[in-house]
C-alpha cells in the first residue's frame, strides 16, 4: 500500500510532505520536535495533525497486517480464488476485511456444524438450486432421511439443510454491509427502566432516538445505565426492510422451495445476522462516543494547562475542610514552601477568631498577596470566611478559587510522598493548590491527566486509549511552553521530547552534585542522554543566564549557526539579546525579504521565521498574553442569584452539550448549548473552552437542587430565528 499517497489524500496534504513525516516518526523523531524543528519538510504542520497522522498511519499499518494474515489463512485452506483475493485487496477497513473472513475462520459449535456433520451440505446446495424441474420436493429430501445419523424424517433434514444455508447468509460479507447500512439508516434505539427505582438515568426511562442521530454523551449514559443495572436497552429496525433485502439474494428457485428459504432468511436475522449487527452497532456507537469524550477532554486539558502563571507572587494555599481543619501552605514565587499551619474556622470546631490570628500572622510574616482556595469540601464555609478577613485586613490582599481535582491524588501518590515526606497528605494537597495557582503546567503535569476531571465520562473510556492521547496534549502542552532545566521537576521534564522518566530524574540528578547547568551542550553530559535525545530535547529546554543568550530560547542549536548569520546580515552583536532581544527584527527582516533573509542564513522561511521570534523576546514564555486568572475579594451566595443578572465568570469545564460556568456561588452554572451563540452550534468547543473569562445570564436558580441554568446570550437582545437549533450533525 502506498501509504504516503493514501494520506496525503486523507489529509489533504502534498504526497512529499507526507512521505517526509512518515520518514521522520520510522527515524525515532518526536511529534513535538518534527512539529518546530522540521516545518520545511512538513510543510509546517502542527502536531496534532502530525498526531493523527501518526495514528492514522498506525492503523493503516495494522491494516496491512492484517489482510496478510487472513489472505494467509485463506490460502492454507485451499480457498483463495483471484475473486477473494481481489476482494481482500479492496478492502479499506478491518470491518471489511473481517466480514470477508467470517466464512472461513474456525467457528464454533454450531446448528450449521451439526448439520454438516450429519451430511447435509448437499441437501442445502439442491435447496439453493431447486427448480420445479427437479420433481416433489419429498424426493429430494428423502435419499437424506438417517436415523442412524439423528435425522429420523425428512422435516429434520429440511431443518439442518436451512441451518447451513442460514449460516451462509449470515457469512456473506456483501449482505451484511447492506444490512448494516440498513441498520445505521433506519436503526432507533429503544430504552426503558429495568425496575421501579428512581435514578439519575430517569430521563432515559421511555426513550428512543435514530442511531443515526444520537449524541455521544447520550450513548456513554445509556451506557453507564444499563451497566448499573437501571436501563434495558435494545435496538430496533424495520423486520420488512431486512427481510426484502434478505429475500433479495435468494436464487430463482421453485415454488416449493421458496417458502422454505424466505422462513430461512427470517431465522438467519433474527438468529445469526441481527444480534452480531446489533452488538457491531453498540460497540461502533461506544467507539464513536468514547472517541468524541476523549476528542473532548484533549480539548478542555490544553487550555487548563495553558493558563497563565501568576508569577512573582507570594501564594497561601488553602485546603479546606470541615473537622480535621483547613490545611494551610505558603510558598514562594519559586514554589518553595515557606510555612504550613493548619485553623478550624469551619463545622463543627468554628474557632473563626483563632484562625484569623493564624492566618493574618501568616500573611503579614510572608508578605502573601494571594490566596489559592480549593474548592472542595467545606469551601463555600471558608470563602465566606476568608472574604470577611479580606475586608477587615488593611493590606491588599485576593483570593482565587483553584479546583483541586486529583489533588488528593497527587497527596497520596510516590511523587507526592517524595517532594514532602514530613508532610501529612492533606497539608501537600495545600502546597498543590498554592501551585497551581502560581504554575498551572508544571504542578499540573504530576498528575494522571484522567484525575484532573475535564471531561465527561472519563472512567467509562477505555483507559489506555484516553491516557495516551491525554499525554500527548500534555507533551504538546510542556514542549510548546519549553522548561527551565534549572529548576524543573522531574515530572515536567519527562515530558519534554526525547526525555524518557529515567533520563529526567538523571537530569535532576546532574545539577543536584554539579550545580546549575551553565549551556545546552552540558546536557550531553547526562547519563542516557545521547546524541537523538539531545537533538529531541535542547531545544525545549530553557537555560535563564547561560553563557550563550540563545541557550534561553526555543532556538535549536542545529540553527545556532543560522541564528548569527542572522545577527550578522543586520549587524547585531549576541549581547543584544541578553539586554532584552531585538523587537525590530521583523520588520528590518521583512524590509529585507524573508525569502532572501532565509536564504543567506542557509534555511527555510518558516525556521527563519522562528528564529525572528524567538530573537525579538528571548525567553518570553507565550501564556503570559493570555488572560489572567480571575483574583476576587467579595463571595456571593447561590441565594442571591436572581433571573436576569448579568455576571463574569470562568469556563470550567465544556461537555456535548453545554459549557460549566464558575460563577463564584461555588456551583457551576450550565450554559446549555442552545444559549451559547445566536448562530448554529456544533459544539461547544467551537464557542468556547476551558479558562475562558465569560458574561453569562442567570436564566433560572433550584437552590435544593443546587442547579443554575445561565445563557450567554443577552436576554435584552431578541433571539435570531438561528438561535436554538442545536441538533448534534456528524462532525
Amino acid at each position: 500500500m502506498d501509504y504516503a499517497a493514501q494520506l496525503a489524500e486523507e489529509f489533504h496534504l502534498k504526497p512529499p510532505h507526507v512521505q517526509n513525516i512518515i520518514q521522520l516518526i520510522d527515524q525515532g523523531n518526536t511529534i513535538p520536535f518534527i512539529a518546530r524543528y522540521r516545518k520545511e519538510m512538513t510543510g509546517s504542520c502542527d502536531d496534532q495533525v502530525l498526531r493523527e497522522l501518526a495514528e492514522r498511519l498506525g492503523y493503516l499499518r495494522n491494516l496491512e497486517g492484517r489482510r496478510a494474515e487472513i489472505r494467509q489463512s485463506i490460502d492454507e485452506q485451499g480457498q483463495l480464488t483471484a475473486g477473494m483475493a481481489a476482494a481482500l485487496e479492496k478492502a479499506g477497513t478491518l470491518a471489511e476485511l473481517e466480514d470477508l473472513y467470517r466464512p472461513f475462520r474456525p467457528k464454533r459449535r454450531t446448528r450449521a456444524t451439526v448439520a454438516r456433520e450429519r451430511g447435509l451440505e448437499p441437501l442445502a446446495d439442491k435447496l439453493w438450486q431447486y427448480r420445479d424441474t427437479d420433481g416433489p420436493l419429498e424426493r429430494v429430501v428423502r435419499p437424506f432421511v438417517d436415523p442412524a445419523r439423528e435425522l429420523p424424517d425428512g422435516e429434520a433434514a429440511l431443518a439442518g439443510a436451512l441451518d447451513i444455508l442460514a449460516e451462509r447468509l449470515a457469512d456473506d460479507a456483501a449482505l451484511r454491509g447492506r444490512l448494516r447500512q440498513l441498520i445505521h439508516r433506519e436503526g432507533i434505539l429503544r430504552t426503558e427502566a429495568s425496575g421501579e427505582a428512581d435514578s439519575v438515568y430517569r430521563l432515559y426511562y421511555d426513550f428512543s432516538q435514530p442511531v443515526s442521530a444520537l449524541p455521544g454523551h447520550r450513548i456513554l449514559a445509556i451506557n453507564r445505565g444499563e451497566r448499573e443495572g437501571y436501563l434495558k436497552v435494545r435496538l430496533e429496525v424495520e423486520e420488512a426492510h431486512a427481510q426484502a433485502l434478505l429475500c433479495r439474494r435468494l436464487p430463482n428457485v421453485g415454488a416449493a422451495a421458496r417458502p422454505l428459504l424466505e422462513r430461512m432468511c427470517t431465522d438467519s436475522w433474527k438468529r445469526l445476522i441481527f444480534p452480531s449487527l446489533e452488538r457491531e452497532l453498540r460497540s461502533e456507537l461506544t467507539e464513536r462516543a468514547d472517541a468524541q469524550a476523549i476528542h473532548t477532554f484533549g480539548l478542555n486539558l490544553r487550555p487548563l494547562l495553558m493558563q497563565p502563571p501568576l508569577k512573582d507572587r507570594v501564594v497561601l494555599g488553602f485546603d479546606p475542610a470541615y473537622r480535621t481543619g483547613c490545611k494551610l501552605a505558603v510558598v514562594d514565587p519559586t514554589g518553595r514552601v515557606l510555612d504550613t499551619a493548619v485553623i478550624y474556622p469551619t463545622p463543627p470546631h468554628n474557632k473563626i477568631e483563632e484562625a484569623k490570628r493564624v492566618l493574618t500572622g501568616l500573611i503579614r510574616r510572608h508578605h502573601v498577596e494571594v490566596i489559592a482556595l480549593g474548592n472542595g469540601t467545606a469551601s463555600k464555609e471558608s470563602e465566606i470566611f476568608l472574604a470577611g478577613l479580606i475586608r477587615e485586613l488593611p493590606e491588599p490582599l485576593s483570593y482565587a478559587v483553584v479546583s483541586e481535582a486529583g489533588a488528593s491524588v497527587y497527596s497520596a501518590s510516590k511523587l507526592g510522598a517524595a517532594e514532602f515526606p514530613d508532610f501529612d497528605v492533606s497539608l501537600r494537597s495545600a502546597v498543590s493548590i498554592a501551585r497551581r495557582l502560581q504554575d498551572p503546567l508544571a504542578e499540573l503535569v504530576k498528575i494522571d491527566p484522567k484525575a484532573i476531571g475535564v471531561g465527561q465520562y472519563q472512567h467509562d473510556m477505555p483507559q489506555a486509549r484516553l491516557g495516551e492521547a491525554l499525554g500527548g496534549v500534555v507533551e504538546s502542552c510542556v514542549n510548546q511552553v519549553g522548561v527551565d532545566v534549572n529548576t524543573a521537576s522531574p515530572s515536567l521534564l519527562g515530558y519534554i521530547a526525547g526525555i524518557s522518566g529515567t533520563v529526567a530524574r538523571n537530569l535532576c540528578a546532574y545539577r543536584d552534585e554539579n550545580g546549575p547547568f551553565t549551556a545546552r551542550a552540558t546536557l550531553k553530559k547526562v547519563k542516557g542522554l545521547g546524541p537523538k535525545a539531545f537533538e529531541q530535547c535542547a531545544g525545549f529546554l530553557r537555560i535563564p543566564g547561560a553563557d550563550n543568550p540563545l541557550d534561553n530560547t526555543a532556538v535549536h542549536p542545529e540553527s545556532y549557526a543560522a541564528a548569527g548569520k542572522l545577527l550578522d546580515l543586520f549587524g547585531y552583536r549576541p549581547e543584544a539579546l541578553a539586554r532584552g532581544g531585538i523587537p525590530s527584527l521583523g520588520q528590518q527582516a521583512a524590509a529585507y525579504g524573508l525569502a532572501r533573509a532565509a536564504e543567506a542564513c542557509g534555511i527555510g522561511v518558516p525556521t527563519l521565521e522562528d528564529i525572528i521570534a524567538e530573537l525579538q523576546r528571548p525567553g518570553r514564555d507565550i501564556r503570559d498574553s493570555l488572560p489572567q486568572p480571575v483574583l476576587r475579594t467579595d463571595i456571593l451566595s447561590i441565594e442571591d442569584l436572581k433571573p436576569g443578572m448579568e455576571l463574569s465568570g470562568t469556563v470550567r469545564n465544556v461537555v456535548d452539550f453545554g459549557v460549566f460556568v464558575d460563577i463564584g456561588v461555588h456551583q457551576d452554572g450550565l450554559v446549555h448549548i442552545s444559549r451559547l451563540s445566536d448562530r448554529f452550534v456544533r459544539h461547544p468547543s467551537d464557542c468556547c473552552q476551558v479558562g475562558d473569562v465569560v458574561t453569562v445570564w442567570v436564566l433560572e436558580v433550584d437552590v435544593p437542587k443546587k442547579r443554575i441554568a445561565l445563557s450567554m446570550l443577552d436576554p435584552s437582545r431578541p433571539t435570531p430565528p438561528a438561535a436554538g437549533r442545536t441538533e448534534r450533525r456528524p462532525r
